[in-house]
């Protein structure tokens, strides 16, 4: 990330069903309730979520520019979409971001994209949802970044940006497919389905409607995460998938000066959840902690 210039992402609940937000001409007219990092140089981006019991459960990437290293945070929210606890549960040596959660074969999973781990990690739910294990058996062929698994016609389909080159994290989107979300998923043919840095990096859950797939997909043409791309995926073309071009979908201009971006667009039940962006520039604090850091790599 640039010195001069600092991203602060920030998530936030819309009380409609994915399906008319992606509707809508626009975001300006849905309330949205925001929930935002409590200290200063943090943020909190890429939400994801699952109700039980009248309680909507949210995670996301709590980032730190101290450390330059994300993690994954749970928030446990009430119907009216007031925090009641939240917590740290997820955290590696690496970054961890898009704590993408899902239910399959009677458990809950998280599939994070944590890809200078070298490798693609499932999580699953021990003591949901503050304690997740990893699941050795699990296996994929590259480190997936933004990993979005989708069950559909009895199979999964795992959409996913690869790692290299440096360029195909923002502009290429792949599909892998297996049975079983143990897989087999290595030596399965992998496709590209799209190289546009337009509309190519996942974004968010996809869901159905009108009898196509919609893929949540960042617009990085701009700046990294600048909107979404909605791709169109009909059913009836799934084995040999052929992907169209829909609407984009911007920050809401009246919540500035959350503006810059907008990354995520992820089905939680009855909501949705979304993330924004500003662009603070020439922070004199995050500049100084780059100068000791700067130091202290000296001083080694």
């Amino acid at each position: 990330m640039s010195l001069l210039h600092t991203e602060i992402w920030r998530i936030g609940v819309i009380n409609a069903p994915i399906q008319e937000v992606a509707q809508a001409a626009s975001l300006e007219h849905f309330a949205v309730t925001w929930i935002a990092a409590k200290k200063s140089l943090c943020f909190l981006a890429d939400p994801f979520g699952i109700w039980r019991d009248g309680t909507l459960y949210l995670f996301a990437e709590a980032y730190d520019y101290r450390t330059r290293r994300g993690h994954i945070v749970a928030y446990m929210l009430d119907k009216d979409f007031t925090v009641l606890e939240e917590r740290k549960v997820l955290e590696e040596e690496w970054h961890l971001s898009y704590p993408c959660i899902f239910e399959a074969d009677g458990e809950i999973w998280m599939l994070p994209e944590g890809y200078k781990s070298g490798r693609l990690t499932l999580y699953k739910a021990v003591e949901f949802p503050w304690r997740w294990q990893p699941e050795t058996c699990f296996s994929f062929p590259e480190a997936a970044i933004d990993a979005t698994p989708y069950f559909h016609a009895g199979r999964w389909w795992m959409f996913y940006t690869p790692p290299a080159p440096k360029a195909a994290r923002t502009n290429t989107l792949k599909l892998a497919t297996a049975d079983q979300l143990f897989g087999p998923w290595d030596n399965v043919p992998v496709q590209t389905l799209r190289e546009d840095i337009h509309g190519a990096r996942m974004g968010g859950t996809p869901f159905e409607l009108n009898g196509n797939i919609l893929l949540p997909t960042q617009d990085c043409s701009r700046t990294y995460g600048g909107a979404l791309q909605l791709l169109s995926l009909p059913e009836s073309t799934l084995a040999q998938p052929t992907l169209s071009q829909g609407r984009r979908i911007e920050a809401p201009r009246s919540h500035a000066p959350f503006i810059d971006g907008l990354h995520t667009l992820a089905q939680a039940g009855p909501v949705t959840l979304i993330d924004t962006k500003r662009t603070i520039t020439g922070s004199p604090h995050r500049l100084a902690i780059e100068l000791a850091r700067l130091g202290q790599k000296s001083k080694k």
